[in-house]
């Protein structure tokens, strides 16, 4: 195995998820902020390991393994986290892992069928929607205009998050619905 630049940010984005979670356990505002500016360069390292990958012609089965772990990994452990702390629903963290675990499933067996079924658009929509929702969930900034005390961006962050959801069952049925496809023109 080559260790290549796009497998050490992979692998960046896996390790930088325990600080991120203790810092996110944190009371003070410091570390919430520590935390967010973490996590936006975790998910900054989602791009550029595929966008490297490709560049410098580094695109390895190890990495096409790993870069969706990682990103299980980052998001579903603040999901978890915030399940804890009363910030997100349990149902919405059973639907996501749920459906990355089917996913995967649905993955390993196109890969032993031969079958290469890219991303799809309301799949990257809904990792875009995780990765700005949950720094806003991880904020909590409570807006003080007048007639919007009711208005925080934990909640918007829990909006968006609900929103993805969505895209992620509707990008899951699309991954099943073209493996299923190619799976019959062989």
């Amino acid at each position: 195995m080559r260790f290549t630049l796009p497998l050490f940010l992979t692998l960046l984005r896996i390790v930088m998820t325990l600080p991120i979670i203790l810092l996110a356990l944190g009371s003070d505002l410091w570390m919430i902020w520590a935390a967010i500016i973490l996590f936006i360069i975790a998910s900054i390292t989602d791009y550029y390991d595929g966008y490297f990958a490709r560049k410098l012609n580094q695109v390895t089965n190890l990495g096409k393994f790993l870069d969706p772990v990682a990103d299980k990994i980052l998001v579903s452990s603040l999901l978890i986290l915030f399940v804890f702390q009363n910030k997100v629903d349990i149902w919405m963290v059973i639907l996501f892992i749920t459906r990355d675990t089917l996913i995967g499933g649905v993955r390993a067996a196109a890969s032993a069928d031969g079958i290469i079924i890219s991303a799809q658009t309301t799949g990257k929509w809904k990792a875009a929607l995780q990765m700005i929702s949950i720094p806003l969930i991880l904020l909590n900034l409570n807006f003080g205009f007048v007639g919007l005390h009711f208005l925080s961006t934990e909640k918007i962050g829990y909006f968006l998050l609900w929103f993805s959801v969505g895209l992620s069952l509707f990008s899951g049925w699309q991954y099943i619905q073209l493996y299923v496809s190619q799976k019959s023109k062989l």
